[in-house]
């Protein structure tokens, strides 16, 4: 592959790993993993999850371990309701096409969720799912239609939530001038709209929006533009963030970094100094607590010896999809597609342990904004970088709640 379709191909993947909704125009077989269920009776519990593996644009393989750990994980712990859970998997190898055949397999596989998956083409999946009845649950929130679609039910708030808490957070941690650095694409637009939402409701002026071009790779001229006049930069360029960080290395700048998960990482931290590296004290949002936070126990231990990043935020969404279908499927005397659905559009909150708030996808509960009327759980976490780990921004943090600051009059 050239430098120009690297470059284009990393600018696809920072992206999608950010959140990045709205983002139409971006852009197998299944088989079930071997968990152990021989103390286990009753009909098999059949769930499918589908990632991009095997390919040269954002894989997330990540997203099939971590279901076939939580399989394992649930069934050595009595399953759902004494009855092996069974998790397909389909490589939807970021593919419409592909995402499309994971769908039709969903169906003719007779599943009754679609659990934790990640898809830029929800436009082609979710009109399959919606018409065979099947819930999407906790999907990885990359595709416009995990946020519209009444038969999908995210577990995290997206775009909206996570930027325009992380505008608020920066101005509340103390920077009075910002500069948001994005690829120079329509979706990452979207990106910096809800930033400056956050923080101008915060008290901070609109920040400055620094464009990268697809095919940069100094970002020497960003960095020299982010840092003058501000005194914080949030670096929204996902797994390619690393870029804008050499270059911000190399200028010798000090200006304070921060950015939403996915973006500025431990592995980056520990690659540019551990605790002693530039990213030492960023403001960090999330959507779900630290990974060192005891909510997480289950999840670290399932994927102890396995290969899977617990701090990557699609491996963690897919944990908590799970936990929700657990929760929500316990409840039905006859485990089916409809009855999920039903469950889920009545139930009174889905207790994640600790990792979300309650949920709910009651009418009532839903944010009333044309397009993002699925969003429900409209909270975020507020993070840092200490010691080159991701850790509450403060001792005895919580979830701060958004949803007022995205229906307030200005937010139009």
């Amino acid at each position: 592959m050239n430098d120009s379709r690297r470059r284009r191909t990393t600018a696809a993947s920072c992206l999608a790993v950010t959140g990045v909704l709205l983002a139409a125009g971006c852009g197998g077989e299944a088989s079930g993993s071997s968990a152990e269920t021989s103390s286990l009776k009753g009909t098999p519990v059949k769930v499918m999850v589908w990632t991009p593996e095997d390919t040269q644009g954002s894989a997330q393989p990540g997203v099939r371990l971590t279901a076939q750990a939580y399989e394992k994980w649930i069934n050595a712990n009595g399953g759902i309701k004494g009855a092996p859970l069974k998790v397909l998997t389909c490589n939807e190898k970021n593919n419409p096409d592909e995402a499309e055949k994971c769908a039709q397999q969903a169906v003719a596989e007779k599943v009754v969720a679609v659990v934790g998956s990640y898809s830029l083409a929800g436009d082609r999946y979710m009109p399959i799912l919606q018409k065979a009845g099947i819930p999407y649950i906790g999907g990885t929130g990359v595709s416009a239609a995990e946020f519209s679609n009444p038969l999908s039910f995210p577990v995290n708030g997206g775009t909206p939530v996570v930027f325009a808490a992380h505008g608020r957070q920066l101005v509340q941690s103390g920077c009075k001038k910002i500069s948001g650095v994005r690829y120079d694409v329509a979706a990452a637009a979207v990106v910096s709209q809800f930033l400056t939402l956050g923080a101008v409701s915060a008290g901070a002026p609109a920040p400055k929006d620094i464009k990268v071009p697809l095919t940069a790779s100094d970002l020497a001229p960003q960095v020299a533009a982010a840092t003058k006049g501000s005194d914080c930069v949030s670096v929204i360029m996902g797994t390619a963030s690393g870029l804008f960080v050499k270059s911000y290395v190399q200028s010798g700048a000090k200006t304070k970094l921060g950015s939403v998960v996915g973006n500025l990482t431990p592995q980056l931290a520990e690659s540019t100094g551990g605790a002693s590296s530039p990213l030492e004290g960023a403001a960090i949002t999330g959507y779900y607590p630290p990974i060192s936070d005891p909510a997480w126990k289950d999840f670290v231990a399932a994927a102890k010896g396995k290969d899977i990043d617990t701090t990557n935020g699609a491996n963690g969404t897919t944990w908590v999809a799970f936990k929700v279908f657990t929760e929500a499927a316990q409840k039905l005397s006859t485990i089916s597609a409809k009855a999920l659905v039903q469950e889920l559009d009545t139930t009174s909150g889905i207790d994640t342990g600790g990792l979300t708030p309650a949920l709910t996808w009651k009418p009532s509960t839903a944010l009333p904004i044309k397009g993002l009327d699925r969003i429900h759980n409209t909270t975020a976490t507020e993070l840092t970088i200490r010691g080159g780990k991701i850790e509450w921004a403060k001792a005895g943090s919580t979830f701060v709640d958004v949803r007022k600051l995205l229906t307030a009059p200005h937010a139009g």
